[in-house]
């Protein structure tokens, strides 16, 4: 926070000396380089904003992305991959590391279900403002007729936990299944044993990863994805108790639609929790969601 806080000091320092370089400039040149400088010192600022905003503490944690199609065959399935690939390109764009945890491909095209996780700072704090039920309408390519049809697919997103204090995992609670890989891989990712399939007992909670070729990183990478689902279920849990004592209700539920992404008959991508519109379908599905995301951490703060 104190970094955040000094970020702001310096635009405002930035921001006071071009003010004083426009009262002196004499060209059109000059003035159109002030401009330019306006423009950095505008973004910067309005960065530095919204990480004032992300003041919890796992807002600053990597994130751990799940995207799973809803009903719809490999429509739904096709919409999961344009989804998968539309948050690897943001992350792309904003300079974070991204590692595909576990994947299962669908038959004839897209994605059964994957995980991937994403690595920067806020990163988490950023894209949890992506969680929830994401809808696409447009004329199949996999339908021989050209009808019109509408997708849905989740994306849940959670904190990555990096040391042992905050979730507490015991050895008796969990029972590990190992078994050979299905996804795609090198030679030996598919004819071993080295996929892994860990099942919370006290929970249910069941987390499988099979992209590594070693059984050992596998195990490692479910582990840390089990404990990210645990955090999660402990903050909705704290949700609860905090509804049932004060008796309100929260501004999102979980699960509810949060997006259309419409290319017939029209082109439009709107949010429906604040109403903002984009008519390139395009340019948002390669990684420009930055816009939805601020707008929405700007007027739901408290969302976790």
């Amino acid at each position: 926070m104190r970094a955040t806080i000094e970020g702001l000091e310096q635009v405002y320092r930035e921001y006071k000396d071009l003010e004083e370089l426009n009262a002196l400039a004499e060209t059109e040149e000059e003035r159109r380089e002030i401009e330019e400088d306006l423009a950095k010192i505008e973004k910067n600022s309005e960065e530095l904003e919204l990480k004032v905003l992300l003041s919890k503490q796992e807002d600053r944690s990597n994130a751990i992305v799940n995207i799973h199609p809803g009903a719809g065959g490999t429509e739904a399935c096709d919409w999961a991959e344009m989804l998968l690939r539309m948050y690897l390109r943001w992350a792309e764009k904003k300079g974070f590391k991204t590692k595909v945890i576990d994947l299962l491909p669908a038959g004839e095209a897209g994605i059964k279900d994957v995980t991937v996780e994403i690595r920067g700072d806020y990163a988490y704090g950023y894209l949890k403002a992506e969680r929830g039920v994401h809808r696409l309408v447009r004329i199949s390519p996999f339908d021989a007729n050209r009808r019109r049809h509408t997708s849905f697919a989740s994306v849940d997103v959670l904190p990555e936990m990096e040391g042992p204090k905050e979730i507490e995992i015991k050895d008796e609670d969990l029972r590990i299944d190992v078994f050979r890989s299905s996804g795609p891989g090198g030679q030996s990712v598919n004819t071993t044993d080295s996929a892994v399939r860990i099942t919370h007992i006290p929970t249910g909670i069941v987390v499988t990863c099979q992209n590594e070729r070693s059984q050992y990183k596998n195990k490692m990478w479910a582990l840390k994805v089990l404990k990210a689902r645990l955090y999660q279920r402990q903050l909705e849990e704290e949700k609860k108790k905090i509804e049932e004592k004060y008796g309100e209700k929260l501004e999102i539920a979980w699960g509810r639609q949060i997006r259309s992404y419409v290319f017939h008959p029209y082109t439009l991508v709107k949010d429906h929790r604040t109403n903002i519109e984009e008519y390139d379908v395009r340019i948002v599905l390669d990684g420009e969601i930055d816009r939805f995301i601020k707008e929405f951490l700007k007027r739901f703060p408290n969302y976790a």
